[in-house]
């Protein structure tokens, strides 16, 4: 039973954690923040099965959370910050032509570009003005003008690289 109520306080003190957090934090993960949750069964699994104090592991836990906090306040505040920690975008495709060295630093096949075309109405490279890898990995193609609306697809980076 005991086990129980560590299982509900762990739960309990991690839902006002995350809520203390804000939106923002949980809507799209970078790579740096979902080592950081990974990082939180480590810490507290112990602490559930009696072999380490509960206290020390919700200890824990509030200072990796405050970690993620401090650095989403710096990363906010400091540009130079927030693209060492973040990334910056990188065009792909400028005006019509694919940026072969921009695909092959960040390891985006050409076709992947092309499936993203096609899933917003577009055929031909010639109609993309802009290919973008966002810094969250999502790839955003920006048509030429009279081509459509721009379109920003989520998980670019998950859906195959």
């Amino acid at each position: 039973m005991e086990t129980v109520a560590r299982v509900a306080v762990v739960y309990v003190f991690l839902a006002v954690a995350f809520r203390v957090l804000g939106k923002r934090e949980l809507s799209s993960l970078s790579a740096f923040e979902l080592v950081t949750l990974m990082l939180i069964p480590e810490i507290v699994s112990q602490a559930l099965v009696r072999e380490a104090s509960l206290a020390n592991a919700l200890a824990g836990v509030a200072t990796l959370l405050v970690l993620v906090f401090l650095t989403s306040v710096l990363t906010h505040l400091v540009p130079r910050a927030s693209k060492v920690i973040d990334g910056s975008p990188t065009v792909l495709v400028a005006k019509g032509r694919l940026l072969e060295e921009a695909c092959n630093r960040e390891r985006i096949q050409p076709e992947e570009i092309v499936s993203e075309m096609h899933k917003s109405g577009l055929e031909h490279l010639s109609q993309v003005r802009w290919a973008i890898l966002e810094a969250d990995g999502d790839l955003s193609i920006i048509p030429e003008q009279g081509h459509g609306l721009p379109v920003a697809r989520r998980g670019a980076r998950d859906a195959g690289v």
